[in-house]
């Protein structure tokens, strides 16, 4: 019996039972015990004790956030900001909120202070119903390149994240459940010190492409590369790349990953999950002319939102405590255009241009401009998909 039925049940005979003589409430106390499935001696103290007529009470402290006043605004930056966990979207309310306070109304002095010193587990709680299930994993398609195996050297020990330019760059293919024949790929390409990302579509991982494409990102980025690191993929591992990196004039340092170990290109590999599969997913992009849609969305607006508003933890150290390796992260996070600001490395012109660079830019505007893209890249990939079944 449901709780509805039973409380339906439990008025009724409350009444009855009150009403009765001592012969009569036997008969009515079995009567309610079969009715609605309770133990004699709870029966018997629900039917003694007068019946509530209120909303029970809730047990614990006094709420401190009313959802129906905080759920609107907190699941509105939620959701603009790619449904981010609750200790990053704690450290970018402050910013997001004056982004959200100019595109809709100025909110309440008293609410926005509340709503600033909300904690990571009460974000989680009131977002608890809005929370969604991530997509299956995707394959792997890195194919071993054997052929500068001896002229590049394995990585001895972790990278260098106490300074910027120490560069790793990987690979997503985008091609559903099988490898065979020809897709696009996406190049990831990820600053240690910042988590400055960068991503380009290339097609098919030719070498002549994602050279083509490290060469515009190296002029792009806000930092000048001082040393590389990419897994065994034959996208890298080549003589077009092995010329660009060593043919300079101040010959640059280039490591990759030991054989089957992906933790080496472990910074890499997570912005592969939060840059690539949560903004495409895992579906098969076949058609080359899918390539330039991409990286009109990648170059520009998803760089930008991701480096300017989106903050990263960053690990300080690793612990062993028994028999447990213990990870310590920084207490606050940033964002990459924060880190860089605060890098004592970076030159003044490059922070000039970038602090006037985010000024200007709003992420509400980059969210709805990213989402106008993806409508129109899934668009032309369902056309796409469409005359190939009619050929």
């Amino acid at each position: 019996m449901s709780l509805s039925a039973k409380r339906e049940s439990l008025v009724r005979i409350h009444g009855r039972y009150n009403r009765a003589g001592r012969p009569h409430k036997t008969r009515i106390l079995d009567e309610f015990c079969a009715t609605c499935g309770y133990h004699r001696k709870a029966a018997l103290r629900l039917l003694h004790r007068p019946l509530r007529t209120g909303a029970p009470r809730r047990s614990g402290p006094k709420r401190t956030y009313d959802p129906a006043q905080v759920l609107p605004v907190l699941k509105a930056l939620w959701l603009a900001s790619d449904q981010m966990c609750s200790k990053l979207l704690q450290a970018a309310l402050p910013e997001w909120l004056a982004h959200h306070e100019r595109r809709s109304a100025p909110l309440p002095e008293a609410f926005k202070k509340k709503l600033l010193q909300i904690s990571p587990a009460q974000i989680d709680r009131l977002l608890r119903p809005s929370r969604v299930q991530h997509p299956r994993k995707g394959l792997s398609a890195t194919r071993p390149g054997t052929l500068l195996r001896q002229q590049v050297p394995t990585r001895g020990g972790p990278p260098d994240t106490t300074r910027p330019g120490s560069v790793e760059a990987d690979t997503v293919a985008h091609c559903d459940d099988s490898t065979e024949g020809d897709y696009v790929n996406s190049l990831t390409f990820t600053e240690l010190y910042s988590g400055w990302t960068e991503n380009r579509a290339v097609w098919n991982k030719s070498a002549d492409a994602v050279l083509a494409q490290l060469q515009e990102l190296e002029v792009k980025v806000p930092f000048v590369m001082k040393d590389f690191h990419t897994d065994n993929g034959g996208e890298f591992l080549n003589w077009a790349l092995h010329r660009h990196l060593t043919g300079r004039p101040l010959k640059m340092p280039w490591t990759r990953s030991r054989a089957y170990r992906k933790n080496d290109n472990a910074h890499c590999e997570q912005k592969n999950w939060t840059h690539v599969r949560q903004l495409f997913g895992h579906e098969r992009f076949g058609y080359p002319e899918l390539v330039p849609l991409m990286n009109d969305l990648y170059a520009t607006p998803w760089s930008q939102f991701t480096n300017h508003f989106k903050p990263t933890f960053k690990l300080l150290k690793r612990e062993k405590k028994g028999g447990r390796t213990v990870r310590v992260y920084e207490k606050k996070p940033k964002t990459p255009y924060q880190r860089l600001l605060d890098s004592p490395d970076i030159p003044e012109a490059t922070k000039v241009r970038l602090r006037a660079e985010h000024t200007a830019l709003d992420p509400f505007a980059l969210k709805k401009t990213i989402d106008a893209k993806l409508k129109t890249f899934f668009t032309a990939l369902g056309n796409l998909d469409r005359e190939s079944t009619m050929t």
